[in-house]
């Protein structure tokens, strides 16, 4: 007798700390609810994404315009060239 006290009080302290966590959001919404705000913030991060990788094209069209407009102004390409001219006279 003295063996199944001892089974049942552990199981009696498990049983009163579930009782004694408090009740998550997740414990009260419908799953219903769940699976519609799971899908609201999919939808979200997939917006977000296809936002940031526009911005980004379109900074690197932006770059490659400035660099196509450098390549045509003459100055610039003189001035920024790695050759040396003096070898070429």
């Amino acid at each position: 007798m003295a063996a199944k006290k001892r089974q049942q009080q552990p199981q009696r302290q498990q049983a009163q700390a579930a009782q004694d966590k408090p009740a998550t959001l997740k414990d009260l919404l419908s799953p219903e609810v769940m699976d519609k705000l799971k899908k609201q913030s999919e939808q979200l991060k997939a917006e977000e994404a296809d936002r940031v990788e526009k911005q980004r094209q379109e900074k690197e069209a932006a770059r490659k315009a400035e660099e196509k407009r450098r390549n045509n102004d003459f100055e610039y390409l003189l001035n920024n060239t790695k050759q040396n001219w003096r070898e070429f006279k």
